[in-house]
């Protein structure tokens, strides 16, 4: 007698592993949409970084050429470096004059913004009293005031307080321009802060003035050191407010001076000089931003989180 076998039928075990191999083939599709946006995100990046990168290489290679290679090889190295180049716009363009001014104007001014804007927006986002959230809100309105509607009356403003044509002057309106945002990135990064350290402090007998400087104000560095470096960049690049209020020759800062520069050559121009010039006015920005760049990411993030 013949028994026939039957086939046997699928089990429970069974079932899940084919249910297995189609989840395993789905976290794979994605990897390759992982792998294909990753090699995107990062070939744009190398395209952004060469866009930005490349110009400033080409400045700096610029001003080592004397002024017939930069127009019969712009993109050449320069096959003997021309340091003369540096010396005469250090010296003869008065690019030392002018660098110093900035360095006076800007130092004095980053030095009041940060303690004025400081103190402002501890007040701000630590107590409660009529009147703090329009003070609060004046200061965002600052920041979305454009500068050249006020160009006209400032000018008569500084002339009537004979600030006009003078660095104390231009000191003055350069920590005006900056506290608006100043005040509203501090106010934001002092609310993150914990209130028990201000707290303990009190308890011991700290007055405020001690609780901010040697309590709070040590605390909120990563977000100081940040707003300082938007506030340089910003300040050392200013050439609108210095060109309306500073018009005396031995008082003019770095943009000033490499406009004069730019616009005295007439029809023959001092080019190599000109980069030189533009390149020194480049550098101390550059070399803020490589040195504390770590610190500037760190104070964006750390204003985000608690």
């Amino acid at each position: 007698m013949k028994t026939t076998e039957t086939p046997p039928a699928d089990t429970a075990e069974e079932r899940p592993a084919v249910a297995k191999v189609d989840i395993a083939g789905g976290p794979s599709r994605k990897a390759t949409e992982g792998r294909t946006l990753n090699v995107f995100s990062h070939g744009m990046l190398v395209l952004w970084a060469f866009m930005v990168v490349m110009p400033l290489l080409w400045a700096v290679m610029t001003s080592f050429k004397d002024d017939k290679s930069i127009f019969t090889s712009p993109w050449a190295l320069p096959e003997t470096l021309h340091f003369d180049n540096w010396s005469r716009a250090w010296t003869e363009a008065h690019m030392s004059d002018y660098f110093l001014n900035t360095v006076i104007v800007v130092g004095c001014s980053l030095l009041g913004t940060m303690l004025l804007g400081s103190m402002a927006a501890y007040v701000l986002a630590r107590f409660e009293f009529p009147g703090n959230r329009f003070i609060y809100f004046l200061f965002i309105g600052g920041m979305s005031f454009p500068i050249i509607l006020a160009l006209v009356p400032l000018f008569y403003v500084m002339q009537n307080i004979s600030l006009l044509n003078t660095l104390p002057g231009l000191i003055l309106v350069y920590i005006a321009y900056s506290l608006p945002f100043t005040v509203f990135f501090m106010t934001a990064f002092f609310r993150t802060l914990p209130t028990s350290v201000a707290e303990a402090a009190f308890v011991d007998g700290a007055s405020h003035t001690r609780t901010f400087f040697q309590v709070m104000l040590p605390m909120a560095k990563p977000g100081l050191i940040s707003i300082t470096i938007f506030n340089f960049l910003g300040q050392w690049n200013q050439y609108m407010l210095p060109t309306v209020l500073n018009t005396e020759q031995e008082d003019k800062v770095l943009t000033q001076g490499l406009v004069q520069l730019a616009v005295s050559q007439g029809y023959k121009g001092d080019w190599s000089g000109l980069f030189a010039g533009l390149v020194m006015a480049m550098l101390p920005v550059l070399a803020a931003y490589i040195v504390f760049q770590r610190q500037v990411v760190a104070g964006l993030t750390a204003g985000a989180l608690k």
